[in-house]
Order: C-alpha cells, then structure tokens, then sequence
C-alpha cells in the first residue's frame, strides 16, 4: 500500500518562541511535494487518496518562503551587522524592520535568524550553542512579562513569584552567554510604546537585555515611527543605534510578477493550467494590494480549497470566492480584471 503519511497532523510546528519549536523551524527543510502522475493519480482510492491529499493539504499550508526584496534586504544588513557587532565591547548597532500588516516583517525576521543559526552551526559544529533568541514583545507588558518571553524560550522552570524581574533576567542572560548566543530577534515590538510608564519601564529593561547580552538584536513591528518608540530620550537612543527597514505593499513591477510565479510553481495541483496566475498577476495585486501575506493566504486558500472540492485548479471564479483579510480587502475593494 502507497503512504504518503510524511508531514500530516502529527507533524504541526511547535510556536518559534520556544528553543524547541526554533529549532524544529531552523532544521525544517524546504516544502516540497512530488505529484504523481495522472494515471497513478487516477488509481487511487480510500485511504491512499485521503492520505495523499493530506500531504499536499500539508504542502500547500506551508508553501514556499519567498526571497522578496525585503527578506533579502534584512538578511544583508542583519549580517552585516552580527559581524561589526562581534568584537563590540559598548553599544551595539541593532535593525529595526517597521511596515504595514501582512508585508513580510515577521518571514524577514524569522529567516534572518534561521541563515544566522545555519551559519553558526556550520562555523562550530558539534557544539550545543543557542546562537538566535526569538521572543515577541507582550502586549500591555511589563518588564517581568518580557523577562518572562525570554525564559519561556529557554524552557526554564516555571518561575516562582518571589523571583524578581531582575532575577529573571540575570538567569536569562547567564544561560544566554554560556550558550554564546549572538542575535536577539524581538517580534512586535510596536507593542513597546514610549509614551506610557509601562512601555518606558518595558523600554529600560530592554535596554539591560542589550547591555548584558554580546549579541546584537533586531526588531519587527507594525508602523513602529507611529507606534511612540522613537518618542523621548529613550526613544531617540534607539533610533540612535539602529539601522530602519521599512516594508510596505509590493507596486505592480517585476518583482510583484515574480513572486507569484514563484508561488504558482510551487503548486501541486492536476488540473491547473501553468501560467493561469501569471496572467492574473494585475488582478491578484488589486485584491491583495500589493501585500506579500494577503497574496500568501489568497493562494494557499485556493489550492486547499482546490483539493477539497476536487476541481484540481485554481482559476479565476475560484479566486473571486475567497475572501482576503479586511485590510486588503478594504484597500482593494471589488477588484476587476
């Protein structure tokens, strides 16, 4: 009997903000699928024709990481700066990446952290190194919760109310410096806002995670010049020490058509014309307004739903029937060919 069981359910990644889940992410390889061939295809039955729409259901969640201009622009200056950072002893530069929703900040930040991580592996191998820390910024934080992220990465022990912060912290950072980690990536960090007490207090602990850790650290996070993290002496000595990324929606230029003929190789669907996409890429960018993730969603969408109706392709009606998040469609509006 034909199995296809490689990646189902029982494969479901673990969150990134973890060390177990990171390095599940960093090990992954690739999605890729191979189709059978229609007669092959046609033959099955039962339990291999569950199994088999399984793993490409699998294959088309995940799809592929497209290398956008903006993922290959924060894995330039990320590396350039780990290495100026290296032999550092007083302030560190960092990288900010700020932009709109569904523009490719977190994929940008996760894969910076994930070539960063190969590279140190391949540089020392053998060793049992943490060299990236992924942690998100708490929404209505307090510098407890954010040293809480850090430990929570660790998988340290459940911390006891008596611990401080500055506890918490200390143990972090001796972890973090015995395991030689060099980059700190710190997601939704718009939830930082120096204009409160809570995000100052937030702020200067922060700051004591960048003065404690020889490593350098980047940040993502929605509009963050609008956010209040530029605001007041704080703010000004971020922005003093770090290089700003901004991402925004893709115009419709060559680059738009390229990554949807990327993500239109990727598909592994029977009946789908080759081409189909390409020839609706100014289409796709009036119903995704140029934006990388609502584009992401709106085709891995529309091959799962291709599977499960059994149509086997996606073409244009079954575009119109999907919906796309609020913000692109708002902006689109009811696209036309």
């Amino acid at each position: 009997m034909t199995s296809f069981a490689d990646g189902q359910d029982d494969d479901r990644r673990e969150p990134t903000m973890s060390l177990t889940g990171w390095r599940r992410f960093v090990d992954s390889p690739p999605a890729t699928f191979d189709l059978l061939s229609d007669e092959a295809w046609q033959q099955l039955s039962g339990a291999d024709r569950e199994s088999y729409d399984e793993a490409r259901i699998n294959h088309h969640s995940e799809l592929v990481v497209v290398r956008t201009s903006t993922v290959l622009e924060v894995a330039k200056q990320g590396r350039l700066l780990t290495l100026l950072n290296r032999r550092e002893i007083s302030a560190r530069r960092g990288l900010i990446v700020s932009g709109a929703w569904t523009t490719g900040k977190s994929t940008a930040l996760k894969q910076l952290g994930r070539t960063h991580e190969l590279l140190v592996r391949q540089r020392f191998p053998g060793q049992d190194r943490i060299p990236v820390v992924y942690v998100t910024t708490p929404p209505k934080g307090s510098p407890r919760k954010l040293a809480l992220e850090f430990a929570r990465f660790l998988g340290l022990p459940t911390v006891k109310r008596g611990y401080n912060t500055t506890d918490i912290a200390d143990a972090v950072c001796q972890i973090l410096i015995d395991a030689r980690c060099d980059l700190v990536l710190v997601d939704e960090i718009h939830n930082l806002n120096l204009a409160t007490a809570a995000g100052e207090d937030m702020s200067d602990h922060l700051k004591y995670f960048t003065e404690h850790l020889p490593a350098t650290f980047v940040y993502a996070g929605i509009n963050v010049e609008r956010s209040g993290l530029f605001t007041g002496v704080r703010g000004k000595q971020i922005a003093g020490r770090c290089v700003l990324i901004n991402t925004g929606p893709f115009p419709y230029q060559e680059e738009w058509q390229g990554l949807v003929a990327t993500m239109e190789a990727a598909l592994r669907l029977h009946q789908h014309r080759p081409g189909t996409l390409i020839e609706l890429d100014r289409y796709l960018h009036r119903r995704t307004g140029g934006m990388i993730g609502s584009l992401s969603h709106l085709i891995r969408a529309a091959a799962l739903t291709a599977i499960l109706d059994g149509t086997e392709a996606i073409t244009r009606s079954l575009l119109d029937s999907i919906p796309v998040d609020h913000a692109a469609q708002g902006d689109a509006g009811q696209a036309t060919a």
